[in-house]
């Protein structure tokens, strides 16, 4: 039986979908303004692989994840671009589907624009004003009254004595507490708005989420996913204001994934160590490694980033792919003890390290069985490690063609010190071409049987000195691999 942990109680549950067979599942998705760094693309693999599994469970999935396609850091963006919002936000739209395939990450069933759902934003804090949850303030803007909420930090475990203790109040503030936070905000010049009963102005940002779930899931649902850095207070807000506005619990099951360190500091670019997904690609032979990498870490807790974590995941998927490497895997995949350990150990709130561990403990069996000559075991050994695997998003490559690209060093923080690009650090060796390896394997094999070894063995040490491994098959057929 499936157990999440659920942040809103912080313990394991079991998990009870509202609808028989059936997950509705949000999770917040990009403010489009700039590329996505290393932490989105964390969260993008982690609830990726938990609509995966569900999927693969039986349950009938509608997974929404929204784009923020307006909002301060947009327009901010816009303006120093020197460009209309639209444009901005549309290729920052391509770029994440981009990074998105990249990453095996599968695109929602929706895909809601804050820009697309005016007229239900806009109805939600009416609904708010109307029953007292929310007021205009002498700046034009609708704020949303936290106190009226008797439950307000029930996710977040705040009290909100302590903080307003820690809040600041600017001397022009239109707020009548220092906690309410901004519905809807009044036009300034020179930026877009919309028509509203309070007059032209755009959504803040916590309203659009709450307002495109409802819309598209209903007013209670399963699920709803994010970064750790949104729990307080995007999803405390989300929670205040649905269940003011509709009179529902809102979400049964609340997720939310660690953060990523970089060598046991926090990501940032103030540190110079903040990467964007486009970066780490850069530095890996293939998408596949970074996906590993995630994995290997529990969703909940921080994972950290070096160059050597990214090299460990490379030589673990490496392994796996050898071990599947010249064998055909049987049809159908069977179901055996270890496709028990490993849906057991993703019942156990998805955890991804222990379910990869039973991914190379199958790797293993599969590797002595080729070393017997055991092909009928093997080729079924083969065909439950790529159904597992693909329950995780990995192993969906030919094994010749991750072994025979060009494995890279990853980069611990971009050249030049902050900056957001870079190429990181030289891929190792790499002359020759893949015609080139192809043409001298020939040459070798024809020296070897000519008996002219002393040529073969040249051939075999110019190969290696560029980072191409060779291995002789029986029947004189040779493999090679980066």
């Amino acid at each position: 039986m499936l157990q999440i942990h659920n942040s809103l109680t912080g313990r394991k549950e079991e998990f009870r979908p509202l609808r028989p067979g059936e997950v509705r599942m949000y999770v917040c998705g990009m403010t489009v303004y700039d590329y996505c760094h290393l932490g989105h693309g964390r969260m993008l693999i982690v609830f990726d692989v938990v609509r995966r599994h569900l999927r693969a469970s039986g349950y009938r999935v509608t997974f929404v994840r929204n784009i923020t396609d307006i909002d301060d850091k947009i327009i901010a963006r816009a303006n120093e671009n020197r460009e209309p919002m639209g444009a901005l936000t549309e290729r920052f739209i391509r770029a994440y589907h981009e990074d998105c395939e990249a990453l095996g990450v599968e695109i929602a069933d929706y895909e809601p624009r804050a820009t697309e759902h005016l007229p239900q934003i806009i109805a939600m804090v009416q609904r708010l004003v109307d029953k007292d949850y929310a007021y205009v303030g002498a700046n034009g803007d609708v704020y949303y009254s936290v106190a009226k909420f008797k439950d307000y930090g029930q996710l977040s475990g705040k009290r909100l004595a302590d903080l307003r203790a820690g809040a600041r109040i600017e001397v022009d503030e239109a707020k009548r507490d220092p906690l309410d936070f901004v519905l809807w905000k009044a036009a300034k010049p020179g930026e877009p708005a919309w028509e509203s009963p309070w007059g032209p102005g755009r959504p803040g940002w916590h309203i659009e989420c709450s307002a495109m779930s409802v819309e598209i899931l209903g007013d209670h649902f399963d699920i709803h996913g994010g970064g750790m850095d949104l729990k307080f207070p995007h999803h405390e807000n989300e929670i205040a204001q649905t269940c003011a506005a509709c009179d529902s619990k809102f979400v049964n099951v609340w997720m939310h994934n660690g953060f990523v360190r970089v060598d046991d500091e926090k990501m940032s670019k103030s540190l110079g160590n903040f990467f964007t997904v486009r970066d780490v690609l850069e530095w890996v032979r293939d998408p596949e490694v970074v996906r590993y990498f995630v994995l290997g870490s529990h969703y909940r807790g921080p994972i950290n980033y070096t160059p050597e974590s990214l090299e460990q995941a490379d030589a673990s998927l490496e392994r796996l792919y050898l071990a599947l490497r010249g064998i055909e895997p049987a049809s159908p995949a069977p179901t055996t003890a270890a496709t028990g350990r490993f849906v057991a150990a993703m019942d156990d709130d998805f955890n991804t390290p222990i379910a990869v561990a039973e991914l190379q403990s199958l790797a293993r069996e599969l590797n002595t069985a080729k070393a017997a000559g055991r092909l009928d075991e093997a080729a079924r050994l083969a065909a439950e490690l790529r159904t597992l695997g693909a329950r995780l998003g990995i192993l969906g490559l030919e094994a010749e063609a991750l072994l025979r690209k060009r494995p890279k060093k990853a980069a611990v923080a971009p050249p030049g010190g902050g900056s957001e690009g870079g190429t990181g650090e030289a891929a190792t060796g790499g002359a020759l071409s893949d015609a080139d390896i192809e043409r001298l394997i020939e040459e070798r094999v024809a020296a070897r049987k000519a008996k002219n070894f002393a040529e073969s063995d040249r051939i075999r040490d110019l190969l290696a000195a560029d980072g191409v491994l060779l291995e002789d098959q029986p029947g004189g057929r040779t493999l090679w691999r980066r």
